[in-house]
Protein backbone atom coordinates (compact mmCIF):
# COMPACT_ATOMS: atom_id res chain seq x y z
CA UNK A 1 0.00 0.00 0.00
CA UNK A 2 1.14 3.73 -0.79
CA UNK A 3 2.09 5.82 1.61
CA UNK A 4 1.61 9.60 1.07
CA UNK A 5 4.68 12.02 2.14
CA UNK A 6 4.17 15.77 2.25
CA UNK A 7 7.20 17.96 1.15
CA UNK A 8 6.48 21.49 0.88
CA UNK A 9 7.07 23.15 -2.64
CA UNK A 10 6.79 26.82 -1.04
CA UNK A 11 9.43 29.09 -2.13
CA UNK A 12 10.58 29.60 1.51
CA UNK A 13 10.81 25.54 1.71
CA UNK A 14 13.03 25.52 -1.15
CA UNK A 15 15.36 27.97 0.02
CA UNK A 16 15.86 25.69 2.76
CA UNK A 17 16.49 22.80 0.97
CA UNK A 18 12.99 20.98 0.08
CA UNK A 19 13.90 19.81 -2.97
CA UNK A 20 16.77 17.98 -2.18
CA UNK A 21 15.17 16.46 0.78
CA UNK A 22 11.81 15.57 -1.92
CA UNK A 23 15.01 14.38 -3.90
CA UNK A 24 16.49 12.13 -0.90
CA UNK A 25 12.85 10.69 0.09
CA UNK A 26 12.29 9.90 -3.32
CA UNK A 27 15.57 7.75 -3.63
CA UNK A 28 15.44 5.90 0.04
CA UNK A 29 11.95 4.55 -0.53
CA UNK A 30 13.05 3.31 -3.95
CA UNK A 31 16.57 1.93 -2.13
CA UNK A 32 14.22 0.13 0.38
CA UNK A 33 11.28 -0.68 -1.90
CA UNK A 34 8.91 1.05 -0.77
CA UNK A 35 6.17 2.66 -2.46
CA UNK A 36 5.43 6.28 -2.19
CA UNK A 37 3.33 9.02 -3.20
CA UNK A 38 4.94 12.46 -2.73
CA UNK A 39 3.07 15.63 -2.89
CA UNK A 40 4.84 18.85 -2.83
CA UNK A 41 2.57 20.82 -0.66
CA UNK A 42 1.86 24.62 0.22
CA UNK A 43 3.68 25.57 3.49
CA UNK A 44 2.19 25.24 7.04
CA UNK A 45 3.50 28.69 7.87
CA UNK A 46 5.42 27.65 10.37
CA UNK A 47 8.80 28.95 8.89
CA UNK A 48 11.32 27.94 11.21
CA UNK A 49 10.40 24.18 11.42
CA UNK A 50 11.11 24.05 7.25
CA UNK A 51 11.43 21.90 5.17
CA UNK A 52 8.56 20.55 7.07
CA UNK A 53 8.02 16.66 5.73
CA UNK A 54 4.67 15.29 6.70
CA UNK A 55 3.35 11.10 6.54
CA UNK A 56 -0.61 10.25 6.07
CA UNK A 57 -0.71 7.61 8.95
CA UNK A 58 -3.92 5.70 10.09
CA UNK A 59 -3.55 8.65 13.06
CA UNK A 60 -3.73 11.65 11.17
CA UNK A 61 -0.65 13.33 9.51
CA UNK A 62 2.75 13.20 11.61
CA UNK A 63 5.30 16.24 11.47
CA UNK A 64 8.76 16.12 11.39
CA UNK A 65 11.23 19.34 10.60
CA UNK A 66 13.05 21.35 10.17
CA UNK A 67 14.68 18.05 7.99
CA UNK A 68 17.31 18.00 5.71
CA UNK A 69 18.35 15.66 2.75
CA UNK A 70 20.82 14.29 5.08
CA UNK A 71 17.96 13.27 8.21
CA UNK A 72 16.26 10.96 5.46
CA UNK A 73 18.21 8.17 6.11
CA UNK A 74 17.86 8.17 9.61
CA UNK A 75 13.94 9.00 9.26
CA UNK A 76 13.09 5.74 7.38
CA UNK A 77 15.11 3.97 9.67
CA UNK A 78 13.36 5.07 12.76
CA UNK A 79 10.24 4.25 10.92
CA UNK A 80 8.89 7.68 9.63
CA UNK A 81 6.47 6.08 7.30
CA UNK A 82 4.66 5.11 10.02
CA UNK A 83 5.11 7.74 12.65
CA UNK A 84 8.14 6.42 14.32
CA UNK A 85 9.79 8.55 17.09
CA UNK A 86 12.99 10.72 15.86
CA UNK A 87 14.99 13.60 16.87
CA UNK A 88 12.97 15.30 14.58
CA UNK A 89 9.47 14.00 15.41
CA UNK A 90 6.89 16.77 15.84
CA UNK A 91 3.89 14.98 16.40
CA UNK A 92 0.47 15.25 14.56
CA UNK A 93 0.21 18.08 12.46
CA UNK A 94 -2.95 19.39 13.78
CA UNK A 95 -2.58 19.01 17.38
CA UNK A 96 1.10 21.32 17.18
CA UNK A 97 -0.34 24.29 19.76
CA UNK A 98 1.25 27.13 17.36
CA UNK A 99 -1.66 25.96 14.71
CA UNK A 100 -4.21 24.67 16.33
CA UNK A 101 -4.46 28.04 18.80
CA UNK A 102 -4.99 29.44 15.00
CA UNK A 103 -8.77 29.87 13.84
CA UNK A 104 -7.83 29.67 10.00
CA UNK A 105 -10.48 30.37 7.32
CA UNK A 106 -8.84 32.24 4.18
CA UNK A 107 -5.57 29.69 5.20
CA UNK A 108 -7.31 26.49 6.17
CA UNK A 109 -6.43 24.26 3.50
CA UNK A 110 -2.73 26.13 3.09
CA UNK A 111 -0.29 22.77 3.50
CA UNK A 112 -3.15 20.11 3.55
CA UNK A 113 -4.29 20.22 -0.24
CA UNK A 114 -2.21 19.51 -2.78
CA UNK A 115 -2.00 22.68 -4.85
CA UNK A 116 -1.64 21.28 -8.42
CA UNK A 117 -5.42 18.74 -7.53
CA UNK A 118 -8.56 20.42 -8.43
CA UNK A 119 -10.13 17.08 -7.21
CA UNK A 120 -7.95 17.56 -3.62
CA UNK A 121 -9.35 21.29 -3.30
CA UNK A 122 -12.88 20.05 -4.06
CA UNK A 123 -12.71 17.06 -1.46
CA UNK A 124 -11.29 19.19 0.82
CA UNK A 125 -14.31 21.56 0.88
CA UNK A 126 -13.75 24.14 -2.03
CA UNK A 127 -16.12 24.90 -4.31
CA UNK A 128 -18.99 25.20 -1.93
CA UNK A 129 -19.13 28.79 -2.54
CA UNK A 130 -19.21 29.48 -6.05
CA UNK A 131 -21.27 26.60 -6.19
CA UNK A 132 -24.10 28.48 -4.51
CA UNK A 133 -22.90 32.20 -5.72
CA UNK A 134 -24.26 30.30 -9.14
CA UNK A 135 -27.68 29.58 -7.83
CA UNK A 136 -27.89 33.63 -6.12
CA UNK A 137 -28.57 36.99 -7.98
CA UNK A 138 -25.76 39.03 -8.07
CA UNK A 139 -27.14 41.31 -5.47
CA UNK A 140 -27.39 37.99 -3.15
CA UNK A 141 -23.78 37.53 -3.73
CA UNK A 142 -23.09 41.35 -2.61
CA UNK A 143 -25.59 41.23 0.44
CA UNK A 144 -23.68 37.97 1.80
CA UNK A 145 -20.61 40.15 1.70
CA UNK A 146 -21.63 42.76 2.80
CA UNK A 147 -23.41 41.21 5.84
CA UNK A 148 -20.01 39.48 6.54
CA UNK A 149 -18.53 43.20 6.82
CA UNK A 150 -15.36 41.96 5.01
CA UNK A 151 -12.72 44.58 4.03
CA UNK A 152 -10.22 44.75 1.81
CA UNK A 153 -6.80 43.16 3.16
CA UNK A 154 -4.77 45.16 1.00
CA UNK A 155 -4.54 47.66 3.19
CA UNK A 156 -6.75 50.32 2.55
CA UNK A 157 -9.80 47.96 4.67
CA UNK A 158 -11.82 49.98 2.43
CA UNK A 159 -15.47 47.62 2.88
CA UNK A 160 -15.33 44.95 0.18
CA UNK A 161 -19.21 44.95 -0.33
CA UNK A 162 -19.24 48.42 -1.14
CA UNK A 163 -16.87 48.39 -3.78
CA UNK A 164 -18.69 45.29 -5.71
CA UNK A 165 -22.11 47.26 -5.21
CA UNK A 166 -20.14 50.17 -7.09
CA UNK A 167 -19.22 48.05 -9.82
CA UNK A 168 -22.60 46.04 -10.28
CA UNK A 169 -24.77 49.39 -10.33
CA UNK A 170 -22.05 50.89 -12.69
CA UNK A 171 -24.08 50.50 -16.59
CA UNK A 172 -20.94 49.11 -18.68
CA UNK A 173 -20.56 46.78 -21.82
CA UNK A 174 -17.93 45.41 -19.84
CA UNK A 175 -16.22 44.81 -16.44
CA UNK A 176 -13.42 43.35 -15.24
CA UNK A 177 -12.16 41.61 -11.94
CA UNK A 178 -8.58 42.19 -10.96
CA UNK A 179 -6.54 40.49 -8.23
CA UNK A 180 -3.71 42.27 -7.06
CA UNK A 181 -0.77 39.82 -5.97
CA UNK A 182 2.29 42.19 -6.01
CA UNK A 183 2.68 41.85 -2.85
CA UNK A 184 5.78 44.25 -2.49
CA UNK A 185 5.79 45.19 1.47
CA UNK A 186 8.42 43.92 3.44
CA UNK A 187 7.61 41.36 6.15
CA UNK A 188 4.63 40.41 4.04
CA UNK A 189 4.36 36.64 2.50
CA UNK A 190 0.68 35.98 2.87
CA UNK A 191 -0.20 36.48 -0.52
CA UNK A 192 2.78 34.10 -1.83
CA UNK A 193 1.74 31.21 0.58
CA UNK A 194 -1.84 31.34 -0.77
CA UNK A 195 -1.36 31.36 -4.24
CA UNK A 196 1.34 28.53 -4.12
CA UNK A 197 -0.56 26.27 -1.10
CA UNK A 198 -3.99 26.97 -2.40
CA UNK A 199 -4.10 28.85 -5.92
CA UNK A 200 -8.32 27.22 -6.68
CA UNK A 201 -9.12 29.45 -3.83
CA UNK A 202 -7.96 32.15 -5.13
CA UNK A 203 -9.61 31.17 -8.46
CA UNK A 204 -12.51 30.69 -6.88
CA UNK A 205 -12.97 34.27 -4.90
CA UNK A 206 -12.49 35.74 -8.34
CA UNK A 207 -15.20 33.53 -10.07
CA UNK A 208 -17.85 34.48 -7.29
CA UNK A 209 -16.50 37.96 -7.92
CA UNK A 210 -17.08 38.01 -11.48
CA UNK A 211 -20.98 36.46 -10.31
CA UNK A 212 -21.58 39.56 -8.28
CA UNK A 213 -20.86 42.17 -10.34
CA UNK A 214 -21.31 40.70 -14.24
CA UNK A 215 -17.78 40.25 -14.70
CA UNK A 216 -16.62 37.43 -17.34
CA UNK A 217 -12.84 38.42 -17.46
CA UNK A 218 -10.50 38.49 -14.38
CA UNK A 219 -6.70 39.56 -13.94
CA UNK A 220 -4.26 37.65 -12.32
CA UNK A 221 -1.54 40.38 -11.40
CA UNK A 222 1.30 38.98 -9.79
CA UNK A 223 4.87 40.21 -8.91
CA UNK A 224 8.04 39.19 -10.90
CA UNK A 225 9.63 37.93 -7.97
CA UNK A 226 7.00 35.13 -7.06
CA UNK A 227 7.76 32.56 -9.78
CA UNK A 228 6.57 29.29 -8.05
CA UNK A 229 3.39 31.57 -7.62
CA UNK A 230 3.25 32.54 -11.12
CA UNK A 231 3.84 28.62 -11.83
CA UNK A 232 1.25 27.33 -9.29
CA UNK A 233 -1.29 29.72 -10.35
CA UNK A 234 -0.62 28.85 -14.18
CA UNK A 235 -0.58 25.00 -13.18
CA UNK A 236 -4.38 25.49 -11.36
CA UNK A 237 -5.84 27.18 -14.10
CA UNK A 238 -4.58 24.60 -16.83
CA UNK A 239 -6.86 22.28 -14.27
CA UNK A 240 -9.55 24.46 -14.10
CA UNK A 241 -10.85 26.29 -16.68
CA UNK A 242 -13.81 24.06 -17.25
CA UNK A 243 -14.95 23.97 -13.81
CA UNK A 244 -14.74 28.18 -13.97
CA UNK A 245 -16.96 27.78 -16.89
CA UNK A 246 -17.64 31.33 -18.80
CA UNK A 247 -15.45 32.94 -15.96
CA UNK A 248 -11.70 33.63 -17.77
CA UNK A 249 -8.76 34.48 -15.98
CA UNK A 250 -4.94 35.40 -17.11
CA UNK A 251 -1.71 35.52 -14.68
CA UNK A 252 -0.27 38.74 -15.94
CA UNK A 253 3.59 39.47 -14.19
CA UNK A 254 4.48 42.23 -12.88
CA UNK A 255 7.63 44.52 -14.06
CA UNK A 256 9.30 45.03 -9.94
CA UNK A 257 7.72 48.44 -9.49
CA UNK A 258 6.66 48.27 -5.70
CA UNK A 259 4.19 51.46 -6.57
CA UNK A 260 2.15 49.15 -8.76
CA UNK A 261 0.55 47.68 -5.57
CA UNK A 262 -1.17 51.25 -5.81
CA UNK A 263 -4.28 50.18 -7.65
CA UNK A 264 -4.53 52.96 -10.70
CA UNK A 265 -0.78 52.14 -11.00
CA UNK A 266 -1.28 48.12 -11.89
CA UNK A 267 -4.09 49.14 -14.09
CA UNK A 268 -1.41 51.48 -15.96
CA UNK A 269 0.67 48.55 -15.88
CA UNK A 270 -1.94 46.01 -16.60
CA UNK A 271 -2.45 48.26 -19.87
CA UNK A 272 1.23 48.46 -21.22
CA UNK A 273 2.35 51.39 -19.87
CA UNK A 274 4.31 52.65 -17.08
CA UNK A 275 3.05 52.08 -13.75
CA UNK A 276 2.07 55.73 -12.80
CA UNK A 277 -1.34 56.43 -10.64
CA UNK A 278 -3.63 58.09 -11.99
CA UNK A 279 -5.56 60.92 -10.32
CA UNK A 280 -8.92 59.57 -8.72
CA UNK A 281 -11.93 60.24 -9.18
CA UNK A 282 -13.33 58.55 -11.70
CA UNK A 283 -12.57 55.43 -9.26
CA UNK A 284 -11.29 52.17 -10.73
CA UNK A 285 -15.15 51.00 -9.74
CA UNK A 286 -16.27 53.30 -11.89
CA UNK A 287 -13.68 53.51 -14.64
CA UNK A 288 -11.13 51.13 -13.93
CA UNK A 289 -9.34 48.80 -17.10
CA UNK A 290 -9.75 50.01 -19.92
CA UNK A 291 -12.22 52.63 -18.97
CA UNK A 292 -14.50 49.74 -17.36
CA UNK A 293 -15.95 49.10 -14.27
CA UNK A 294 -13.53 47.15 -12.35
CA UNK A 295 -13.54 45.77 -8.94
CA UNK A 296 -9.97 45.59 -7.58
CA UNK A 297 -9.16 43.27 -4.33
CA UNK A 298 -5.90 41.74 -3.16
CA UNK A 299 -5.19 37.74 -2.71
CA UNK A 300 -6.71 37.61 0.83
CA UNK A 301 -9.57 39.55 0.18
CA UNK A 302 -10.26 37.14 -2.58
CA UNK A 303 -9.55 34.30 -0.70
CA UNK A 304 -12.03 35.02 1.77
CA UNK A 305 -14.96 34.82 -0.23
CA UNK A 306 -15.67 31.38 -1.07
CA UNK A 307 -15.54 30.41 3.08
CA UNK A 308 -18.05 33.63 3.59
CA UNK A 309 -20.72 32.56 0.66
CA UNK A 310 -20.25 28.81 1.78
CA UNK A 311 -21.04 28.94 5.35
CA UNK A 312 -23.20 32.55 5.23
CA UNK A 313 -22.03 36.19 6.19
CA UNK A 314 -23.26 35.79 9.77
CA UNK A 315 -20.21 32.93 10.65
CA UNK A 316 -17.84 35.27 9.28
CA UNK A 317 -19.09 38.61 11.09
CA UNK A 318 -19.30 36.82 14.33
CA UNK A 319 -15.78 36.70 14.23
CA UNK A 320 -13.64 39.79 15.29
CA UNK A 321 -14.42 43.26 16.87
CA UNK A 322 -15.87 46.90 16.41
CA UNK A 323 -15.87 47.06 12.42
CA UNK A 324 -13.03 44.49 11.69
CA UNK A 325 -14.67 41.08 11.17
CA UNK A 326 -13.45 37.87 10.01
CA UNK A 327 -9.73 37.12 10.83
CA UNK A 328 -6.19 38.36 8.97
CA UNK A 329 -3.51 36.43 8.56
CA UNK A 330 -0.44 38.25 10.11
CA UNK A 331 3.11 37.63 9.07
CA UNK A 332 5.97 37.80 11.65
CA UNK A 333 9.69 38.41 10.21
CA UNK A 334 12.48 40.28 11.14
CA UNK A 335 14.19 39.24 15.10
CA UNK A 336 11.51 36.67 15.96
CA UNK A 337 11.86 33.61 17.38
CA UNK A 338 9.29 32.06 15.38
CA UNK A 339 8.36 33.62 12.39
CA UNK A 340 5.27 32.70 10.28
CA UNK A 341 2.10 33.10 9.38
CA UNK A 342 -0.26 33.30 12.07
CA UNK A 343 -4.57 33.80 11.02
CA UNK A 344 -6.79 34.50 13.81
CA UNK A 345 -9.64 36.84 14.54
CA UNK A 346 -9.26 40.54 15.14
CA UNK A 347 -9.24 42.10 18.86
CA UNK A 348 -5.89 39.98 19.79
CA UNK A 349 -2.98 42.38 21.02
CA UNK A 350 0.20 42.77 19.42
CA UNK A 351 1.62 41.69 22.29
CA UNK A 352 0.29 38.14 22.07
CA UNK A 353 0.74 38.09 18.80
CA UNK A 354 4.93 38.85 19.17
CA UNK A 355 4.88 36.43 22.15
CA UNK A 356 2.44 33.72 22.48
CA UNK A 357 2.71 33.24 18.76
CA UNK A 358 6.15 34.62 17.50
CA UNK A 359 7.98 33.98 21.26
CA UNK A 360 9.59 37.25 21.56
CA UNK A 361 13.00 37.74 19.60
CA UNK A 362 15.27 35.54 17.93
CA UNK A 363 18.10 37.16 19.53
CA UNK A 364 16.55 36.89 22.92
CA UNK A 365 17.07 40.99 23.66
CA UNK A 366 14.38 42.51 24.50
CA UNK A 367 12.02 43.81 21.49
CA UNK A 368 12.20 47.89 21.11
CA UNK A 369 9.81 48.22 18.28
CA UNK A 370 7.36 46.43 15.80
CA UNK A 371 6.65 48.13 12.27
CA UNK A 372 3.14 47.12 11.30
CA UNK A 373 1.84 46.88 7.66
CA UNK A 374 5.11 47.22 5.69
CA UNK A 375 7.98 49.11 4.96
CA UNK A 376 5.38 52.68 4.82
CA UNK A 377 3.70 51.58 8.67
CA UNK A 378 4.12 53.48 11.63
CA UNK A 379 7.19 52.28 14.41
CA UNK A 380 5.13 50.85 17.20
CA UNK A 381 7.40 50.82 20.57
CA UNK A 382 6.93 48.52 23.59
CA UNK A 383 4.63 50.80 25.08
CA UNK A 384 1.98 50.19 22.09
CA UNK A 385 2.05 46.32 22.23
CA UNK A 386 -1.38 45.90 24.04
CA UNK A 387 -3.19 47.51 21.30
CA UNK A 388 -6.02 45.27 20.14
CA UNK A 389 -5.31 44.14 16.40
CA UNK A 390 -8.06 46.01 14.82
CA UNK A 391 -8.21 48.73 11.77
CA UNK A 392 -9.86 51.26 14.40
CA UNK A 393 -7.58 50.61 17.22
CA UNK A 394 -4.34 51.13 15.28
CA UNK A 395 -5.76 54.34 13.54
CA UNK A 396 -6.12 55.82 16.69
CA UNK A 397 -2.47 55.49 17.36
CA UNK A 398 -1.62 56.74 14.38
CA UNK A 399 -0.64 53.33 12.95
CA UNK A 400 -2.37 50.72 10.40
CA UNK A 401 -2.67 47.20 9.95
CA UNK A 402 -1.95 47.31 6.11
CA UNK A 403 -1.60 43.86 4.74
CA UNK A 404 -1.05 42.37 7.98
CA UNK A 405 2.72 42.03 8.00
CA UNK A 406 4.82 42.66 11.13
CA UNK A 407 8.90 42.68 11.19
CA UNK A 408 9.99 42.97 14.71
CA UNK A 409 13.26 44.75 16.25
CA UNK A 410 15.38 43.99 19.43
CA UNK A 411 16.92 46.79 21.24
CA UNK A 412 20.16 46.91 19.54
CA UNK A 413 18.37 49.04 16.01
CA UNK A 414 18.86 52.16 16.04
CA UNK A 415 15.61 53.89 14.97
CA UNK A 416 17.21 56.64 12.87
CA UNK A 417 18.44 54.70 10.78
CA UNK A 418 15.36 52.87 10.42
CA UNK A 419 13.55 56.22 9.66
CA UNK A 420 16.61 56.85 6.81
CA UNK A 421 15.45 53.23 5.32
CA UNK A 422 11.40 54.86 4.87
CA UNK A 423 12.84 57.85 3.49
CA UNK A 424 15.33 56.13 1.05
CA UNK A 425 12.55 53.15 0.28
CA UNK A 426 10.23 56.06 -1.03
CA UNK A 427 13.11 58.00 -3.20
CA UNK A 428 13.80 54.27 -4.82
CA UNK A 429 10.71 53.61 -4.99
CA UNK A 430 8.45 56.68 -6.39
CA UNK A 431 7.28 56.66 -9.65
CA UNK A 432 8.42 60.34 -9.94
CA UNK A 433 4.59 61.84 -10.72
CA UNK A 434 4.57 64.00 -8.22
CA UNK A 435 6.86 66.67 -6.43
CA UNK A 436 6.18 66.00 -2.95
CA UNK A 437 6.97 62.32 -3.17
CA UNK A 438 9.84 62.42 -6.25
CA UNK A 439 11.29 64.95 -4.67
CA UNK A 440 10.41 65.26 -0.94
CA UNK A 441 12.14 61.85 0.31
CA UNK A 442 15.23 62.36 -1.55
CA UNK A 443 15.50 65.27 0.42
CA UNK A 444 14.28 64.14 3.08
CA UNK A 445 17.06 61.28 3.35
CA UNK A 446 19.56 64.12 3.41
CA UNK A 447 17.74 65.65 6.33
CA UNK A 448 17.70 62.58 8.14
CA UNK A 449 21.62 62.86 7.35
CA UNK A 450 22.46 65.98 8.82
CA UNK A 451 20.13 64.59 11.93
CA UNK A 452 22.45 61.66 12.32
CA UNK A 453 25.36 63.94 11.97
CA UNK A 454 24.24 65.75 14.67
CA UNK A 455 22.71 68.96 13.13
CA UNK A 456 19.58 68.75 15.65
CA UNK A 457 17.68 71.72 14.31
CA UNK A 458 17.33 70.26 11.33
CA UNK A 459 14.34 68.10 12.92
CA UNK A 460 12.18 70.85 12.32
CA UNK A 461 12.68 70.94 8.72
CA UNK A 462 12.25 67.21 8.52
CA UNK A 463 8.09 67.53 10.31
CA UNK A 464 7.73 70.56 7.61
CA UNK A 465 8.76 67.98 5.02
CA UNK A 466 6.46 65.41 6.25
CA UNK A 467 3.62 67.31 6.32
CA UNK A 468 4.12 68.68 2.47
CA UNK A 469 4.34 64.80 1.69
CA UNK A 470 1.09 63.83 3.40
CA UNK A 471 -1.03 66.92 2.16
CA UNK A 472 0.35 67.25 -1.79
CA UNK A 473 1.56 63.77 -3.00
CA UNK A 474 -0.69 61.89 -5.46
CA UNK A 475 -0.92 58.78 -3.61
CA UNK A 476 -0.39 56.93 -0.23
CA UNK A 477 3.54 56.43 -1.24
CA UNK A 478 4.30 60.26 -0.77
CA UNK A 479 1.60 60.51 1.98
CA UNK A 480 2.68 57.44 3.83
CA UNK A 481 6.23 57.76 3.40
CA UNK A 482 6.13 60.14 6.79
CA UNK A 483 4.62 57.72 8.61
CA UNK A 484 7.46 55.70 9.95
CA UNK A 485 9.56 58.48 10.04
CA UNK A 486 6.99 60.57 12.23
CA UNK A 487 6.60 57.57 14.55
CA UNK A 488 10.00 57.07 15.06
CA UNK A 489 10.77 60.48 15.96
CA UNK A 490 7.99 60.84 18.24
CA UNK A 491 9.04 57.49 19.83
CA UNK A 492 12.44 56.72 19.69
CA UNK A 493 13.79 60.50 19.90
CA UNK A 494 17.00 59.70 21.63
CA UNK A 495 18.22 57.99 18.58
CA UNK A 496 18.48 61.16 16.36
CA UNK A 497 20.58 63.04 19.01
Amino acid sequence: MSVTVYVPGDAAALALGADSVAAAITAEAAKRGIDIRLVRNGSRGMLWLEPLVEVATPRGRIAYGPVAASDVRSLFAAGCLSGGAHPLHLGATDEMPWLKRQQRLACRRIGVVDPRSLDDYLAHGGGAGLSLARGMTPAGIVRQVTDSGLRGRGGAAFPTGVKWRTVLDTPAPLKYIVCNADEGDSGTFSDRLLMEGDPFQLLEGMAIAGLAVGATMGYLYVRSEYPHANAALNAALDGARDWLGDFKIEVRKGAGSYVCGEETALLESLEGRRGIVRAKPPLPAISGLFGQPTAINNVITFGSVPDILARGASHYHELGCGRSRGTLPFQLAGNIKYGGLVEVPFGLTLRELLYDFGGGSRSGRPLRAVQVGGPLGAYLPESQFDTPLDYEAFAAIGAGLGHGGIVAFDDSVDMAKQARYAMKFCAIESCGKCTPCRIGSTRGVEVIDRIRAGHGGQIELLEDLCETMVLGSACAMGSMTPIPVMSALRHFAGDFR
